[in-house]
C-alpha cells in the first residue's frame, strides 16, 4: 500500500469496450466505490481506453520518445504530448486499478496501447551499466479480469493465460512490483460457476479496496 502522506489518488485503467453488460466495468465501479469509502479525502481518476482508445506508437512517436525535445519536430512534439499526460497521470496516482477482459489469450490492443504510452526511458524507466530500473514504485496495482472461461493460473485453462506475466513483467519493469489479480472467471451464460465465481470476484474487490 503506498505510503505518500499527500491526498490519496486512485488511477482506474478501464480497457473493456462494453458498457452496461461489462462485468469487468461493474466490478471496477465496485472496487472504487469501495475505495472510495475507506479513503474519503482520496480523488479517483478515471482512464476510458474501452471508450476513448490511446494512440498507437508511430515514427513520430519514436523520435519524441528518444530525442531531447530541443530537436523535436512537430510531427514529434504532438505525438509525445498524449504520452506525457499519461505518464504525468500514472506517477500522480499512489494506487492503482486496472479492469480488463481477456482477449484472445492476452490483454485488449486499448491496454497495450495504453502501456506502450507509458513505458518511457527517462520517465518511468532507466537504462545504467547496471541494469534497468523502474520509477514507478511503492504504488499498489490491483488488476481485475473478467472471462467467459476458466484461465486463473491454476485453473483449467492456465496453460493459456497470458495475460497475468505480461502485466506482470511489464509493470514490474517499470518498478510495479506490487501487484494483485482478482479473476472473474466462468462468465459465459450458462457456466455452473458463473454466479460464485462473481460473488468470490466481488468479495476481493471489497477486501483489496479498502485495504
Amino acid at each position: 500500500m503506498n505510503t505518500n502522506t499527500t491526498t490519496p489518488v486512485l488511477l482506474h485503467i478501464d480497457a473493456s469496450p462494453r458498457g452496461e453488460r461489462s462485468h469487468s466495468r461493474r466490478l471496477g465501479r465496485d472496487f472504487n466505490a469501495a475505495w472510495q469509502s475507506a479513503h474519503p479525502e482520496g480523488r479517483i481518476v478515471n482512464r476510458d481506453l474501452g471508450h476513448e482508445p490511446p494512440p498507437f506508437v508511430t515514427e513520430a512517436w519514436v523520435e519524441g520518445a528518444f530525442t531531447a525535445p530541443a530537436g523535436h519536430s512537430p510531427g514529434a512534439r504532438e505525438a509525445i504530448l498524449k504520452s506525457d499526460a499519461l505518464v504525468d497521470e500514472l506517477l500522480a496516482a499512489s494506487e492503482i486499478v486496472i479492469t480488463t477482459p481477456i482477449y484472445n489469450l492476452s490483454l485488449p490492443a486499448v491496454l497495450k496501447a495504453w502501456i506502450d504510452q507509458i513505458v518511457r526511458v527517462g520517465r518511468t524507466f532507466s537504462m545504467g551499466s547496471d541494469g534497468y530500473k523502474g520509477h514507478a514504485k511503492a504504488r499498489r496495482v490491483t488488476i481485475i479480469v473478467a472471462s467467459g472461461s476458466d484461465f486463473r493460473p491454476d485453473g483449467p485453462n492456465g496453460s493459456y493465460n497470458f495475460i497475468e506475466p505480461y502485466l506482470r513483467g511489464v509493470l514490474g519493469f517499470i518498478g510495479l512490483t506490487d501487484v494483485q489479480f482478482i479473476y472473474a472467471h466462468s462468465l459465459n451464460d450458462g457456466n455452473p460457476q458463473r454466479e460464485a465465481s462473481l460473488a468470490e470476484a466481488q468479495a476481493a474487490v471489497q477486501q483489496l479496496a479498502a485495504a
